[in-house]
């Protein structure tokens, strides 16, 4: 089986999650944990331990985070390293709801390595500016 695994600071991760499961429902292959204000190090890493129980050295992991080089990151690579899935997983910092979107449509269905370039082309096309037109009307009022 493959799993998403969101990790972040503060509650980011668990607050995606949510709203993954509200647009996409609720899934088993989808799982979240933060490292929340005042946590220490081993708490945290204890979490994600739990979080990542039922997963088993034949799965694959594809992990989401929110910043290259944070603790959610580096501690969630370390546990899974210590499960022997390190070599399965592929790690995607910046994460944000488009990504999150598209790798739980492809979770079960493609590939890792296609999973893995499509996830970074997601990634790429998800932040954008939003350019907001203005009528000549609204122009006016500033002069």
């Amino acid at each position: 089986m493959r799993y998403l695994l969101l990790v972040s600071h503060g509650t980011f991760a668990p607050g995606l999650h949510s709203v993954v499961k509200m647009l996409m429902g609720d899934r088993d292959d989808v799982l979240s944990v933060s490292l929340e204000d005042g946590m220490g190090a081993d708490v945290y890493a204890q979490n994600v331990k739990d979080t990542l129980a039922n997963v088993a050295a034949t799965d694959e992991v594809v992990v989401l985070a929110d910043i290259i080089g944070g603790s959610p990151l580096t501690c969630a690579l370390n546990v899974l390293s210590e499960k022997g899935l390190l070599g399965s997983t592929i790690a995607f910092t910046g994460m944000n709801l488009p990504m999150a979107m598209a790798a739980v449509m492809e979770l079960q269905t493609t590939d890792m390595a296609s999973l893995q370039a499509s996830l970074g082309e997601e990634a790429r096309a998800g932040i954008m500016e939003y350019v907001i037109e203005t009528s000549a009307d609204d122009d006016e009022d500033d002069i």
